[in-house]
């Protein structure tokens, strides 16, 4: 396991990321994140339109709820039983988001494993023929060093995971209960908290995967609206 986490995950996520850096990041070791995570996520586009697909019948799910609600609100026996019928009639699987934050995850704890290993001493053995070894590395992206903490950038990740909870929750108030609240408040909180201890490194990477998802979102709401 150890060899083939070695020799198939890493130095392949390590080369890719030189590879960026010296060419379209142009030296910019924060451009080239980003860039390594928009071409990840176009790789997984497949699974995220499965995934947007299953929140859009999600979406439509929790309309016909609401209308049971409010049709059987003097009878909550009767109510039960036609939600519990209607879910049993309209799953929603949620393997495809299952697998992409997997293999986000995966990525994230490899883009970790990079920078604390320090790709600025990353030694020539590890990189491919074809890949020149940089002389050095620049880690600072804007003002900021990738390999240190930073609050701002944790931050900002926290405020747009609270707003897209926030979005979510607000399209289906009328199922809102006391613990989605809850996580809408401490989930960011608690990412917050973890993503503070880590190299902002790890910020940028969840934020322009936050920020793919919302574009594909939106893509899939306009063509929605011109389908109907």
């Amino acid at each position: 396991m150890g060899a083939f986490w070695h020799d198939w995950l890493y130095v392949p996520l390590l080369n890719a990321l030189i590879w960026l850096y010296q060419g379209p990041a142009f030296g910019n070791l924060g451009l080239a994140i980003v860039e390594l995570t928009v071409v990840l996520r176009v790789a997984l586009l497949p699974f995220t339109i499965i995934d947007e697909r299953s929140r859009s019948s999600y979406e439509r799910l929790s309309e016909k709820i609401g209308e049971l609600e409010r049709e059987f609100r003097t009878d909550p026996v009767r109510r039960k039983e036609k939600i519990r019928e209607l879910l049993k009639d309209h799953r929603v699987s949620y393997w495809s988001k299952v697998f992409v934050l997997g293999v986000q995850g995966l990525v994230l704890v490899l883009i970790y494993q990079v920078f604390m290993a320090g790709i600025r001493f990353t030694g020539a053995d590890l990189i491919y023929p074809w890949i020149s070894p940089p002389a050095a590395v620049n880690t600072d992206f804007f003002g900021f060093d990738l390999a240190a903490r930073s609050w701002f950038w944790a931050t900002a990740v926290a405020a747009v995971l609270f707003a897209q909870i926030y979005a979510v929750q607000k399209k289906r108030e009328h199922l809102v209960t006391k613990a989605d609240v809850m996580y809408m408040i401490f989930f960011p909180l608690f990412t917050l908290a973890v993503l503070m201890l880590l190299p902002m490194v790890k910020s940028l990477f969840i934020l322009t995967s936050l920020f793919f998802g919302m574009v594909i979102f939106w893509i899939r709401r306009m063509i929605s609206g011109w389908e109907s």
